[in-house]
């Protein structure tokens, strides 16, 4: 309610429209945000698509303004990107750890956990991989699945602690699992400085064997295996989501985890195995970088995926199918600004605006989604 008074000095109350937010007076009229209730697929996508077109048309400009033309511009990003052999290999290269940390952060999203220890699950599912290979644990036969293992146990083993401390004491997620990113990245500093260090006294590890430790290439230029894991994780995160009844039951504490306790759901055997399952996504993201792209353990091998899952999961609204698509195209987005990067000598600077400018434009058509504008003249 809003407390006004009339001309005579006598207070009133004005009740505001439900599902809306208070409005904003100005000179020519008022804006009122109101909430949807619902909204056609179509119009939803055509938001989406709109906003996408403005961000791409503000980076152009930026792009022109440093001296790129549109032709320079159609090449890189479009030409050479996603019509061309090459560019497009490094787009499926670029995109499958992408796919694995986008499903880990919308599984943790759908049940409320806020996940932002996507980074440090990764490092400890390499660090799970690489434990097994520089130390020749089991068969070699069987050597890439003790590694994928180790990178599955690794990433939802540091999920633990936030875990327990949010579900017993009520400790916020999004600190905890922040922090424990930087004790990930010290504890990789003092394995490639330390134990592990490669005899070249670089800050990596030795390599990988061939054959036994790597993932093997497709045939398709640089694209290996992981796609193969990275889309088989799609179809079970699925599968999980649409199909089954653990599914359903995330949904229901999603949107009401006092509710869904209070009707009988386990609610925390449902989070904990949603948030374990989110860290094992994102140490099997580790696993297809030191195996099949890096193999070895490097210094910045995770450097960047924490705010790149954040926004796949997003702009997916937290749907596995859609997150496949969005990684694809922030790959194919990431490859074409590194390409005009090196071919118009332009700073690193630059392209991590022009990344910036796409992503939010596309954040901002949630605005459009969410709530209806309605103008008013006064």
């Amino acid at each position: 309610m809003t407390r006004h008074h009339t001309a005579d000095g006598v207070p009133s109350v004005r009740q505001e429209t439900a599902g809306s937010v208070p409005s904003v007076r100005h000179g020519v009229g008022r804006i009122t945000l109101e909430v949807r209730q619902r909204l056609p697929a179509w119009k939803h996508g055509l938001y989406l698509a709109t906003s996408l077109g403005v961000g791409l048309l503000i980076s152009v400009l930026v792009l022109w303004a440093s001296g790129v033309g549109p032709k320079g511009i159609y090449e890189e990003f479009v030409l050479y990107t996603f019509f061309n052999a090459k560019g497009l290999s490094n787009v499926l290269v670029e995109c499958t750890p992408l796919i694995l940390v986008g499903l880990s952060a919308a599984l943790a999203f759908r049940v409320q956990f806020w996940n932002i220890g996507l980074e440090g699950q990764l490092i400890l599912g390499g660090m799970g991989a690489a434990f097994v290979a520089l130390n020749d644990y089991g068969p070699p036969e069987i050597r890439l699945w003790l590694m994928l293992a180790g990178a599955l146990a690794g990433g939802a083993l540091w999920t633990l602690v936030p875990l327990v401390l949010k579900l017993k004491l009520n400790v916020n997620e999004i600190i905890s699992t922040l922090l424990l990113n930087y004790v990930a990245f010290q504890l990789l500093q003092d394995r490639i400085y330390g134990a592990w260090q490669a005899a070249d006294r670089f800050p990596h590890s030795a390599q990988f064997d061939a054959g036994i430790e790597r993932l093997s290439r497709i045939g398709f230029g640089d694209v290996g295996t992981g796609i193969y894991v990275a889309l088989a994780a799609a179809v079970v995160v699925w599968w999980l989501i649409d199909r089954s009844r653990f599914g359903m039951f995330m949904t229901f504490v999603g949107s009401n985890a006092r509710m869904s306790k209070a009707v009988g759901l386990p609610v925390t055997a449902v989070v904990a195995g949603t948030v374990l399952l989110s860290g094992a996504l994102s140490g099997l993201a580790g696993f297809v970088v030191v195996a099949g792209q890096e193999y070895r353990l490097t210094a910045g091998f995770a450097g960047g995926y924490l705010f790149s899952g954040i926004v796949i999961a997003f702009l997916a609204r937290n749907n596995p199918v859609a997150a496949v698509v969005v990684a694809f195209l922030l790959g194919g987005l990431y490859v074409g600004g590194q390409s005009i990067q090196v071919f118009y000598n332009l700073p690193a600077g630059v392209i991590d605006l022009l990344q910036a400018i796409v992503v939010m434009c596309v954040t901002a058509s949630e605005l459009f989604v969410r709530y209806r504008i309605i103008w008013r003249r006064q």
